[in-house]
């Protein structure tokens, strides 16, 4: 799974453990594991929820400031509102590639 740069630090840590994805099927799987730059996590949860369904705790665990910032992270795919389908990724960090 691809993460924005100023995200992978989140990531890295396990700070970061809930992605907002505007797709129109998963890209990823519950209980796989994917590369995530130099991390690798695995998937928990895949939900299909309406933008407004996005909790704060969402919010919190998905590095982002505010609910503004979330949707225009997620709007590269495409324009969201508050209705539009949106997959939340739960997931945790499995390991960090040695370096």
């Amino acid at each position: 799974m691809e993460f924005s740069p100023e995200l992978r630090h989140g990531v890295l840590s396990g700070d970061v453990t809930v992605s907002i994805r505007l797709w129109k099927s998963p890209k990823v799987k519950e209980g796989r594991r994917y590369r995530a730059g130099e991390a690798r996590i695995e998937i928990d949860a895949v939900e299909l929820i309406a933008f407004a369904d996005v909790t704060r705790a969402d919010l919190r665990r998905s590095g982002e400031r505010d609910l503004e910032s979330l949707r225009a992270r997620a709007a590269h795919a495409g324009p969201i509102d508050d209705d539009t389908l949106v997959y939340r990724v739960r997931f945790h960090l499995v390991e960090v590639d040695a370096t």
